[in-house]
């Protein structure tokens, strides 16, 4: 590899891994318009094995804002980030695969409900810039608040 391509391979790397946090920030924050922008016009997401939808980044940021207005407390963590560069039409480097793990607590006042687990994000680059195509998520667990534990309001 010559210097320019590795540095080429560094920049989309650094570019990439800064696509995944603003997503894990629009969703955090509850910013659905930067969602969908982080998706190419055909970008999906699948969120079944949470309990949620599949569908096109629209519909699926509409579902998200009415399914995550009861935690108004998110703090959505994004961690081993295993990043592959894939080729699509013989350019090297236009696509990406990322496996990455997550943990999820969500709540009112303090984190009462926590889950976690996996993401597969395929990601493409387009003439703004690397843009989301899919994303799956694979919950692998989650803890649900304690209801014997939780304090009567009246």
């Amino acid at each position: 590899m010559t210097q320019r391509v590795e540095l080429a391979t560094v920049m989309d790397r650094l570019a990439v891994d800064g696509l995944i946090t603003d997503y894990a920030v629009a969703v955090d924050d509850g910013d659905w318009e930067a969602y969908r922008r982080l998706f190419t016009h055909d970008g999906r997401a699948d969120y079944r094995s949470a309990g949620g939808i599949e569908g096109n980044a629209r519909d699926v940021a509409v579902w998200l804002a009415d399914s995550l207005g009861v935690f108004p407390m998110r703090q959505h963590l994004i961690v081993n980030r295993r990043v592959r560069f894939e080729v699509l039409e013989r350019d090297t480097g236009d696509t990406a695969r990322v496996q990455a793990d997550y943990i999820n607590p969500m709540g009112t006042t303090a984190p009462d409900f926590v889950c976690g687990g996996r993401y597969a994000f395929a990601l493409v680059r387009t003439d703004d810039g690397w843009r989301l195509r899919e994303v799956i998520v694979r919950e692998k667990w989650r803890r649900l608040p304690d209801r014997a534990a939780a304090p009567v309001i009246n």
